[in-house]
């Protein structure tokens, strides 16, 4: 199993404390990584939310991790999508459309697929089900060194994206360091590159799969610009991720 899709307690242990030592996010993996162990605090959510809390929701520990959760408001943010020629600022939707994002690059094995996955099933979705200009569909790379528009087009072509659709935006921040102030600093999400060096047990080194470490996220973000869902972990079921959005709109 790649080690991309395993919570941060999982990882091989060279791997965990890399990524614990680049992104000094150490306190914080230890208390989303015990999210599900808390018993539920509420059977009803706060009034800017229509969906109910998620399973084994805990307000205070919550409260402790980076990204947004449940129920709260997202960071405002802005991020160049080149391949729509537009900036886009989280706070663009609000009043206009339920959105969701994810984070990814496009060289990741593993996880980033499902991340992807997930938005292009609602978008397949959307079109099929005349809601398309109810939902805003928000990749963000954290690796534009490698991740330059054609790269980025191509990729979403393959996955079967429909980037004629006035409903997905590809946001690529334009250096390393805006990847990190919008992605870390703006959205809470960790990433580090994975410069460690495995021995490949005749005695050389060799370069680990991955490019990089980072959190699995799927946010999705209501019209009033509260999230309804932090998909986290395991890259969430599509269908479940489709179900949750109609849910919003209908009951909207």
């Amino acid at each position: 199993m790649d080690s991309e899709r395993l919570p941060p307690s999982s990882l091989p242990s060279l791997e965990r404390r890399s990524f614990l030592r680049a992104t000094g996010t150490a306190g914080m993996l230890a208390v989303a990584t015990t999210a599900g162990c808390t018993e539920l605090r509420a059977s009803e959510g706060p009034d800017d939310v229509i969906l109910p809390p998620p399973e084994e929701y805990d307000e205070d520990i919550a409260a402790e991790i980076s990204h947004p959760t449940y129920g709260d408001e997202v960071p405002e943010v802005t991020v160049p999508a080149p391949l729509e020629d537009e900036t886009i600022t989280t706070t663009d939707f609000v009043g206009e459309r339920h959105s969701l994002y994810t984070f990814l690059f496009t060289r990741c094995p593993s996880a980033c697929p499902g991340l992807l996955e997930s938005l292009r099933h609602v978008q397949h979705d959307s079109i099929e089900e005349t809601y398309a200009d109810d939902v805003a569909l928000l990749p963000v790379t954290f690796d534009p060194e490698h991740d330059t528009p054609d790269v980025l087009a191509s990729y979403e072509d393959d996955y079967g994206v429909a980037q004629d659709v006035d409903n997905w935006y590809t946001l690529r921040p334009e250096t390393p360091a805006a990847a990190q102030e919008a992605v870390t600093d703006g959205f809470g999400v960790a990433f580090a590159e994975n410069d460690d060096e495995e021995d490949d047990g005749n005695g050389e080194d060799m370069e680990m799969d991955m490019a990089f470490i980072h959190t699995n996220l799927v946010l999705f973000v209501n019209k009033n610009g509260y999230v309804e869902r932090a998909y986290t972990g395991d890259p969430p079921t599509p269908a479940a991720v489709v179900d949750d959005v109609t849910t919003v709109i209908e009951e909207w």
